[in-house]
């Protein structure tokens, strides 16, 4: 058995270990979801180093020299003060000295609100912009052709802004949960609002178990083809 069928052996041996969760629970899943999350722990300690630890702290302290066409760099010595407070973290592990961890902690929760508050329009700012679509055509033609101008609204475009600015408003309607709402207009909007929730929610579901299921059918490709068909059937 050659080195490249051992490990095609190996995966197909995991992938039958975790989905035989399916059936029920077993020795045998459990066996294969501890290897994969130690490899999982492993892989991550390493990617932390490499691509946020190194990058991001180790090689602006330290600098760099003007190799391979890359420009030269002047370290920064300040970032060894990052070091401790890093290190306090762990203190969270000791019962007598716990409460130093909390001081890193509350250093990074109060740099990340500050920088949420201009992250958040960042995101959303632009979502409000979408939102404000035109309503009206402003062309003769119903189907927005391949080579439309720039601006141009056509029939079939303007009904799917007014059906997005339905979804909206009525969305928006409700959320009001400060006051009752006792309309019958606010009602039947806050009814299809939910609706339109629970359409999106289902969509957003679907696709979760359409990715589910190319997960699947990307894993019995591999051990009906791949190494059925193409590996155990052509050994020399």
């Amino acid at each position: 058995m050659n080195y490249d069928l051992l490990k095609q052996l190996v995966a197909v041996t995991a992938t039958l270990g975790l989905y035989s969760v399916l059936y029920k629970e077993n020795k045998f899943y459990r066996f294969w979801e501890h290897v994969f999350l130690g490899l999982a722990s492993g892989w991550a300690l390493v990617a932390l180093w490499t691509e946020v630890l190194k990058s991001g702290w180790w090689d602006k302290m330290l600098g760099a020299s003007a190799s391979d066409g890359n420009t030269a760099s002047m370290g920064y010595w300040m970032y060894v003060v990052l070091l401790p407070i890093g290190l306090m973290g762990y203190l969270v592990f000791s019962k007598k000295h716990n409460w130093i961890s909390k001081i890193p902690i509350g250093m990074i929760l109060g740099f990340y609100s500050g920088q949420q508050f201009g992250a958040w329009m960042t995101y959303y700012g632009p979502l409000f912009t979408a939102s404000m679509k035109p309503i009206l055509p402003n062309q003769s033609g119903f189907f927005k052709p391949a080579d439309a101008a720039a601006g141009s609204v056509y029939g079939s475009e303007a009904l799917t802004n007014i059906i997005s600015l339905i979804t909206v408003l009525t969305v928006l309607t409700y959320f009001l949960f400060s006051f009752d709402v006792k309309g019958k207009l606010l009602k039947a909007s806050s009814t299809t609002g939910r609706w339109l929730l629970m359409i999106g929610f289902g969509a957003i579901f679907g696709s979760t178990v359409m990715m589910r299921f190319t997960l699947l059918i990307d894993r019995m490709y591999f051990i009906w083809i791949e190494f059925i068909k193409q590996g155990l059937f052509h050994m020399k």
